[in-house]
């Protein structure tokens, strides 16, 4: 199993609950999702990009037979429906500069707790820090129950490279990913776009991905990294 990630990059990602990695980094939140039940019938789930969230609320929206929605791209007059089975909303803090969208929110939490069904919304940081215009709202959502998916630990940043890898068709040696996992800057972000640049420096080389290829590879980046500060 391995966990899923949510970046723009040309591959094919697997949501499948068989797909995600437990580890300790993200153990109470696979056991929140799978709860039959939360407090208030409502969860946040929170975790820097490409922790899983995306992945966790596809699980749980189909083990519930729920739906997904992105905050920042729900319609008011949607809203009843939506409010019929259980919802995922993600991204909830990129509202915070859209008052008329926080408002279609307040009115989709009410709806569809008023009507028996669970709701979950992800974002970034802790709620108390999503610091919503929109007091109700924001009330609200930090009385609901959160769970955080931690900083990954080693085995969910080789299990995390080992999916990223395997979503491009590719199959470096495990000794490619015990280096990266101990070199490398240990954020998800970094994970994908590692992974990203050694698919392209070996497609541009015609060679396979080996350890000294992403010596090389991780080498540029801190000086990029040491360029840029």
């Amino acid at each position: 199993m391995a966990l899923q990630l949510s970046f723009d990059l040309p591959a094919k990602t697997a949501l499948g609950r068989e797909d995600f990695f437990v580890s300790p980094a993200n153990a109470l939140a696979v056991a929140m999702i799978s709860a039959t039940s939360w407090p208030g019938n409502k969860l946040v789930l929170s975790g820097p990009a490409g922790a899983g969230k995306t992945h966790l609320a596809h699980v749980w929206a189909a083990e519930t037979g729920g739906r997904i929605v992105q905050a920042s791209q729900i319609k008011h007059d949607e809203v009843p429906d939506l409010a019929q089975t259980p919802i995922a909303v993600e991204d909830v803090p990129m509202i915070a500069g859209d008052m008329d969208q926080q408002k279609t929110l307040f009115h989709l939490h009410n709806l569809v707790l008023a009507e028996g069904h669970a709701l979950l919304m992800t974002g970034r940081l802790a709620p108390n820090f999503w610091q919503l215009p929109l007091p109700d709202l924001q009330s609200r959502i930090e009385g609901a129950h959160h769970v955080a998916l931690d900083p990954p630990d080693d085995a969910l940043l080789g299990a995390v490279l080992a999916k990223l890898f395997v979503d491009r068709q590719l199959n470096p040696g495990p000794e490619v990913i015990a280096y990266l996992v101990k070199h490398m800057d240990r954020r998800f972000e970094t994970a994908a776009s590692t992974v990203a640049l050694l698919d392209q420096l070996a497609l541009s080389e015609k060679r396979d991905i080996t350890r000294a290829l992403a010596v090389r590879v991780l080498s540029a980046e801190l000086e990029d990294a040491e360029t840029s500060d």
